[in-house]
């Protein structure tokens, strides 16, 4: 099987891959491994924050529409900011980058989509979490060149390991 550098947990509605990302990552950073980018933390239905990384800082990026709302809405300005400073951390080269989710709003181009190109292009491995639903766009915005994995820490660990082994190997 063909290891790529492109890693994509995917996940159906009823499993919040927030955690799972999460510990894949601290695990990774605890053995070394230089990681940015951005995990995503909710404390509510309209708490939404990105904790981005290697900083730790945590950003919202959801806005409470009032007691009257039956919802929250993106906040894209907040988007747009956590954005860019991903850049920027891809820019110092880290070894790994780990991104929230493929969404809504990277399946329409929005989001981090730029960010995640932007990694997948100068060629630092990537993984991110992928809902079922949004299958058919990740597969065409990557022509399908990626690894699907089970949206478990242990995939991502092991993913990460044969990576470096195949990394290894061809030097």
């Amino acid at each position: 099987m063909t290891q790529h550098q492109l890693a994509a947990l995917i996940y159906p509605p009823e499993i919040d891959p927030a955690p799972i990302l999460e510990d894949a990552a601290r695990q990774l950073h605890a053995r070394g491994v230089a990681v940015a980018g951005a995990i995503q933390h909710a404390s509510g239905p309209c708490n939404m924050e990105l904790e981005l990384l290697p900083s730790g800082c945590r950003m919202a990026i959801s806005q409470n529409l009032g007691s009257g709302s039956l919802g929250c809405r993106l906040d894209a300005s907040a988007l747009a900011e956590a954005a860019s400073i991903v850049r920027k951390a891809i820019d110092n080269g880290p070894e790994l980058v780990v991104f929230n989710k493929y969404g809504a709003q990277e399946a329409e181009g929005k989001g981090m989509h730029d960010e995640v190109a932007l990694a997948i292009t100068v060629g630092i491995p990537v993984v991110i979490p992928v809902p079922e639903r949004f299958l058919p766009q990740w597969s065409a915005f990557t022509g399908g060149e990626f690894t699907a994995l089970p949206c478990t820490a242990q995939a991502v660990l092991s993913w990460w390991e044969a990576l470096v082994k195949a990394s290894r190997d061809a030097a």
